[in-house]
């Protein structure tokens, strides 16, 4: 039975104490709360790790693990995962600190027969606009995929076909041990596309739950464009460092998913995007950032404040 289960939630976080507390409040306040709660502390230096370490009365185990040093969200995710299965957990909920699911998210995700090859996850509810944070792939009933914004553009049902989730998947077991561990050398703004990806591949179904929710603020200002049949989103004025590992995640998986050719026709069309969205002055940032993903040179930027 899925109420059974052993269930751990995940996030790591850095330097935003206020951030991590609200969303560990916020699974203190399921419904179903999960048995362990581990938190990866990417070397924070301010009030982060004491505030964390100093709450009670909590309804599960809270763990705060400190990072020897800063491995970004997919580096800090990684350790804490495994760390969540090797104590025993059936299943993994995988969070971002400025994530907070609603009281009766995780309850929701539990409830019916357990799947241990499904993958399900909450709505992400951007609490500002009121619609998604990141637009959601569902199912077309025609055998493709399409792209809705909003709770209003979902089919009838209680369970809905999706895929390329993250922020708030509830990894079974069985899917982690086919899918291996997280790619922890993403560091950050690679590993939400890469495992979703590998999941696919190893032929586990994705679903998205109407009944739960998560609320988790989405980008002020994205620039949605189509090529080649995909779709691709640019955040105007992203600060150095989150370009570059934007740009260096998505060369290297491009090249894994669709081939040198057009993994170059992919890079080719973000640098020039991103010369006409936010000009000229940082093409020798962009053109860094798809060498280093073309030769797979991962791990922290050099770079990186």
């Amino acid at each position: 039975m899925a109420s059974s289960l052993k269930i751990a939630a995940v996030f790591a976080t850095m330097n935003r104490a206020a951030t991590a507390l609200d969303c560990v409040r916020a699974l203190a306040r399921q419904t179903r709360p999960p048995d362990w709660v581990i938190v990866a502390d990417n070397v924070s230096t301010d009030e982060t790790v004491a505030c964390l370490e100093h709450l009670r009365d909590l309804p599960f185990e809270l763990t705060v693990r400190r990072m020897p040093e800063n491995r970004g969200n997919a580096g800090g995710v990684m350790v804490v995962m495994d760390e969540a299965f090797a104590q025993g957990a059936d299943a993994v909920w995988i969070l971002d600190d400025d994530s907070w699911p609603r009281e009766k998210a995780l309850e929701a995700m539990l409830e019916g027969p357990w799947d241990p090859n499904m993958v399900r996850h909450p709505l992400q509810i951007d609490p500002g606009s009121g619609k998604f944070t990141w637009p959601l792939q569902i199912t077309d009933g025609l055998g493709g995929w399409k792209l809705v914004w909003s709770e209003a553009e979902l089919p009838e049902g209680p369970r809905i076909r999706s895929r390329i989730s993250w922020t708030g998947a509830l990894l079974p077991r069985q899917v982690r041990d086919v899918v291996g561990a997280v790619h922890g050398d993403l560091f950050i703004r690679g590993e939400d596309e890469d495992y979703p990806w590998r999941i696919e591949q190893a032929g586990c179904p994705q679903e998205a739950i109407r009944a739960a929710v998560l609320d988790h603020p989405g980008p002020t200002d994205v620039v949605h464009w189509q090529f080649l049949g995909k779709s691709f989103f640019f955040e105007r004025g992203l600060a150095d460092w989150k370009l570059y590992y934007k740009v260096r995640n998505m060369v290297w998986l491009k090249r894994r998913q669709v081939g040198n050719t057009r993994a170059a026709t992919v890079a080719l069309t973000y640098a020039l995007a991103s010369c006409r969205i936010d000009g000229p002055n940082r093409l020798w940032l962009i053109g860094i950032a798809i060498r280093d993903g073309w030769r797979g040179h991962l791990g922290k930027w050099e770079g990186h404040p």
